[in-house]
């Protein structure tokens, strides 16, 4: 309890006031939450209900030196009072990690070239993004050049090293022990995505992405060599109009079916993801917005020869698939799921949704989306369950402190109630406070 203490009191510190005098920029935020789950969805060893606090602060300094600007960002994301069998891992935990630090040169007219550790989102982060609700993010050392062509016109490429967030064993985890995170050309991730508005309507956004992984010291992979080509095209949400969002994308390359070192079979990789939407935005009030979604992303078939589960990359689900940290139990693999989301925005400050979803797995002897639950005699069938999520945020101080709280309820049907490995609890309940203060 003391050290939650010590957490609670650091996100009331003052902390450094966000300057822009002169070539300098600093800014500042820290994130406390509380969360909790009952009727826990994932297979043994995790436990059946577990309560984490997490506090996440940000740092971020830059200086415009005119033809080039120099940026570094430091995330600190620790946890506490989590069960010593608590599913929280690098995901929630990643103490004292320089994730930016970089130059970035300024081009002809807008473009960029950014060089050293960077955090990118890209079209509507499905494939690439900088986490937002997870306590932790993805980042990259290597190069991003952002080519802008004016009026909206964008391509982005990109050679990077993703880290390896450390570190990743259970004992440091709990401890949040400091680790600098691993980067290497054991794992390489490139990939070019294109912005072009006003096609067909709306933007379209055409993307392809390599991944080349290989065993190395402390890291040990799947060996992915796998290339992934996709699009989205879409028109944003506007009072009294209509909106859609579609993004297809296929994979194929090389795999192995696990990363066990005994696994060194490669197979073949095809394997899809599709997403639709659209939604309408009333006009005046609360400009109510209704949005029917349907997701769906490929399983593995189990064949001795071919590899189908389709791999999420280095995305962010929150957005689409509800929260995740303690809970999230889906994600764009091994997933056939339509939605239904009502959002509201009674002001400026304020804004809240609620959803309902319905996921089956699309194969229903693999691995259900992100539980770990598996019947690979397919008997268990493939209906997981049905989700209720809401989420309501306001600023308290605008610019400066918000709070953001959210529940969901887990339904669990036939594959998440009967299969071998699957958790003797009941439906499965998530709930989360966010108080985050910004400078």
């Amino acid at each position: 309890m003391k050290r939650i203490a010590v957490a609670v009191l650091a996100c009331s510190i003052a902390l450094p006031a966000q300057a822009e005098e002169g070539p300098w920029t600093l800014s500042a935020s820290a994130r406390l939450r509380v969360e909790s789950i009952g009727g826990q969805f994932r297979p043994a060893p995790a436990p059946a209900t577990d309560t984490m606090v997490s506090l996440r602060t940000e740092l971020a300094a830059g200086y415009d030196a005119g033809p080039v600007r120099f940026n570094a960002e430091l995330w600190d994301a620790r946890a506490w009072g989590q069960d010593a069998r608590s599913s929280a891992n690098t995901g929630e935990v990643n103490a004292l990690e320089l994730v930016q630090a970089n130059m970035a040169v300024k081009l002809a007219g807008k473009s960029t070239l950014t060089l050293g550790r960077y955090t990118l989102d890209l079209g509507n982060r499905r494939m690439v993004a900088r986490q937002r609700f997870r306590n932790t993010t993805n980042a990259f050392t290597g190069a991003h050049l952002e080519l802008d062509g004016g009026k909206g016109r964008r391509l982005d490429l990109m050679f990077a090293l993703p880290h390896q967030r450390l570190p990743d064993d259970v004992a440091g985890i709990r401890e949040d022990r400091v680790k600098w995170d691993r980067e290497n050309f054991d794992v390489m991730f490139f990939g070019a995505h294109g912005t072009l508005p006003q096609v067909l309507g709306g933007t379209l956004q055409p993307y392809a992405f390599g991944l080349i992984e290989r065993d190395g010291a402390g890291l040990a992979t799947a060996n992915r060599r796998i290339g992934t080509v996709g699009a989205r095209h879409f028109v944003k949400a506007s009072a009294g109009a209509w909106d859609h969002d579609v993004e297809g994308a296929v994979q194929f390359g090389k795999a192995r079916r696990t990363s066990g070192a005994a696994d060194v079979t490669d197979l073949n990789v095809f394997a899809w993801f599709v997403h639709a939407d659209a939604g309408y935005t009333f006009a005046g009030g609360w400009k109510p917005r209704v949005v029917a979604m349907f997701d769906a992303a490929s399983g593995d078939k189990g064949s001795a020869h071919k590899f189908t589960r389709f791999d999420t990359l280095y995305s962010a689900r929150r957005f689409e698939f509800g929260p995740n940290g303690l809970y999230g139990p889906f994600r764009r693999s091994n997933i056939v799921s339509p939605s239904l989301r009502l959002e509201v925005t009674p002001s400026k400050r304020t804004d809240a949704f609620v959803a309902w979803r319905t996921a089956w797995a699309e194969n229903r002897r693999d691995q259900f989306a992100a539980t770990g639950v598996r019947d690979a005699s397919g008997a268990s069938g493939s209906l997981g369950g049905h989700q209720i999520e809401g989420r309501v945020r306001h600023w308290i101080v605008p610019g400066l402190l918000q709070v953001d709280g959210g529940a969901a309820v887990l339904f669990k049907r036939s594959l998440l109630r009967d299969a071998p490995n699957a958790p003797p609890t009941g439906d499965t309940t998530y709930g989360y406070l966010d108080v985050t203060l910004t400078l």
